[in-house]
């Protein structure tokens, strides 16, 4: 099972913006059929404006895989679900529960998180999307593994921007994920850098962003360079395995 992997789109209707996620999402919809789902960890808009988000759906449409999305902190639930959910109302959390199947392949649970703090930096998976998390991964049966996608990393990836911008309230995660060993991997985006550490003895992969790479800090000044081309990761789960194997490109 292969799970394509984009984040940080940032689409704020300028052509440089449009480039770049156009050029991230050809070089995974020439993977054709391979793919099994393609997983966009939020920050979608840039501004969390409805003509943003139409850009996202239009960006999006006609895929030959199915698309699951979570909000990151520059987006905005209500726009957000109005116009990627149907015209869905409501301002709580946006979490998604997704069964992945391939003939020949395991079965994948998804689930794609939000948390994202309205009007804040940081991140938190509140109260009500760790129950439902909870819920999810009882109700699976045993032999279906999972992994949980959201925007904000759990652990220090070495960086004082995205490190004083994390998922606050870890432990409540480490405690979650301690009862449920059937978690392969988390998902993440927003450090705007492709990084593969752990959190509570589980995988942790950032995918590098599509709008700009961010500059570490022995490699210069300033942290946005977007004379880096765009990033994506590719996740494989393949049969026998427990674990995610992760590859990363680029879109040049």
């Amino acid at each position: 099972m292969l799970l394509a992997h984009l984040s940080d789109l940032h689409l704020d209707g300028t052509e440089h913006a449009a480039a770049r996620a156009r050029a991230a999402v050809d070089r995974v919809r020439a993977a054709g059929d391979a793919v099994d789902a393609l997983l966009v960890t939020g920050d979608l808009a840039d501004h969390g404006a409805e003509s943003e988000y139409e850009e996202v759906a239009a960006l999006l449409a006609g895929l030959p895989f199915p698309v699951l999305t979570c909000p990151g902190n520059h987006d905005e639930r209500r726009a957000y679900r109005k116009v990627l959910r149907d015209g869905a109302t409501g301002d709580g959390p946006v979490d998604e529960f997704h069964v992945l199947r391939r003939d020949g392949a395991p079965a994948l649970a998804v689930l794609m998180c939000d948390s994202s703090i309205p009007g804040a930096g940081a991140g938190a998976l509140s109260p009500e999307t760790l129950a439902w998390i909870d819920t999810s991964l009882t109700a699976l049966p045993d032999e279906v593994p999972a992994v949980l996608a959201f925007h904000h990393p759990p652990a220090r990836l070495h960086h004082p921007l995205p490190d004083r911008l994390r998922l606050t309230r870890p432990e409540d995660l480490a405690d979650l994920l301690a009862r449920h060993p059937r978690v392969l991997a988390l998902l993440t985006g927003h450090a705007h850098t492709a990084a593969a550490t752990s959190f509570a003895g589980v995988a942790l992969r950032s995918a590098p962003a599509v709008t700009y790479t961010l500059r570490l800090p022995w490699e210069g000044e300033g942290h946005a360079d977007d004379t880096q081309p765009p990033g994506l990761a590719y996740h494989v789960l393949a049969p026998g395995e427990r674990h995610l194997t992760t590859h990363f490109r680029v879109a040049a």
